[in-house]
């Protein structure tokens, strides 16, 4: 593989930054998160419309941009680099690669195009706690995490009129109170014969009541969502791959939160080391002290070695290659959550504060280790994947 950027990603990313360096600086995203979508609606035109970031990675038959999975990952980059809170991850890193693994014709014709124009924004929702578990990345996503025919999870029933009514509710999901289009893992065949499939369901559709859920990371708007008998379309063909898509597209998707946190790990680290510079104790910058600089510098290679996982997994993703994301996204998150404790224990009494945002990047490595992690579980299950233990004696 050639590691160098093309003249069209450095260009991506170029413009990417000067905008939301423009359009979302702390206090932009700090009023962005408090509108009832939790996002800044006419940012979000912008990426879509004049940047085409929905339709990134999306074939050019489609409407999109025809770009590798790559760059999706370098605009992810920028855009975690100032926790930008947008649909971005949601629509275009689970939703849409999912309609488009596993869609009939006429339903990657109505909703692709749409997606990748801006003009529909989609959400994956998965019940209980399984969305890592349903995406591949924490464990075999062959169980029930989905209801397996139980109570509770979602169940889907045929109609008497034709088509599915789903039943059930599922909370924390990501833009799941304001997307147009939800996609829902739910359970058909009762207990004896379940089987997981995906439906979706449009916006306003009746039955379907949404409200916004309070979460640590703020910048990640996350909703509930209750189904009660509620008329689904089922998302491709009867003897669709489901699982094996949701492990393909969690791999992927796992991939685009590990750059994102990489940039938002450095960018933090930037933050650090232009206030060190700038505090002085004893008549002196702090980031003169040996102890800081060792300190920084841990963070700096940590940061460093987990861009490099983080683009490998993107490139992989994209190619097809070995699932690594899994384990490149538990070295982002750590990566992030090292660069924002430091962050906040290196700016003093100030790091503290609810004003200062450096509580925002903790927050953002914490609340994703909570939707997608944790840290610990997906190096585990990456080690079992790769049969890393077997027949070896560990000693304790």
């Amino acid at each position: 593989m050639d590691a160098r950027f093309t003249a069209e990603q450095d260009e991506i990313r170029r413009t990417l930054r000067e905008l939301l360096l423009k359009r979302c600086g702390p206090e932009e995203v700090r009023s962005a998160v408090r509108t009832g979508v939790g996002h800044d609606a006419g940012l979000w035109e912008t990426l879509a419309q004049q940047l085409g970031l929905p339709g990134l990675a999306l074939p050019t038959a489609y409407g999109g941009v025809g770009c590798s999975f790559a760059d999706l990952a370098l605009a992810c980059e920028e855009s975690g680099r100032v926790l930008a809170p947008s649909p971005l991850l949601a629509t275009a890193a689970l939703a849409a690669p999912l309609i488009l693994a596993l869609g009939t014709d006429a339903q990657r014709a109505g909703l692709l195009p749409r997606i990748a124009a801006g003009e529909l924004t989609a959400a994956l929702a998965v019940p209980g706690a399984g969305l890592p578990t349903a995406l591949g990345l924490v464990g075999d996503n062959g169980g029930d995490w989905a209801g397996g025919g139980r109570a509770g999870g979602v169940q889907a029933r045929p109609g008497e009129e034709g088509g599915w009514r789903l039943y059930g509710e599922v909370e924390r999901v990501l833009d799941g109170h304001s997307a147009g289009l939800l996609l829902v893992a739910a359970h058909t065949g009762g207990f004896a014969r379940a089987r997981t499939r995906i439906f979706l369901v449009a916006e306003g559709a009746q039955g379907l009541v949404r409200m916004r859920q309070t979460s640590l990371d703020e910048t990640r708007a996350q909703g509930r969502v209750q189904l009660r008998q509620v008329r689904a379309e089922l998302l491709g063909e009867e003897d669709g791959d489901v699982l094996g898509a949701l492990a393909s597209v969690g791999d992927g998707a796992a991939a685009v939160l590990a750059v994102e946190a990489v940039g938002a790990a450095d960018r933090a680290l930037e933050r650090t080391i232009a206030h060190v510079r700038q505090r002085e104790q004893f008549g002196r910058a702090i980031g003169s002290f040996q102890a800081v600089k060792h300190r920084l510098a841990d963070v700096y290679v940590r940061v460093q070695a987990a861009r490099s996982a983080a683009y490998y997994a993107a490139w992989a993703a994209g190619a097809g290659d070995e699932r690594v994301g899994g384990l490149a996204l538990a070295q982002g998150l750590e990566a992030l959550r090292t660069a924002a404790a430091e962050a906040i224990q290196l700016h003093g009494g100030i790091g503290f504060t609810w004003e200062h945002e450096a509580q925002l990047y903790f927050k953002r490595a914490a609340g994703d280790e909570l939707l997608f992690g944790p840290v610990h579980r997906l190096r585990a299950y990456a080690a079992d994947a790769a049969r890393l233990f077997d027949g070896a004696e560990v000693a304790v």
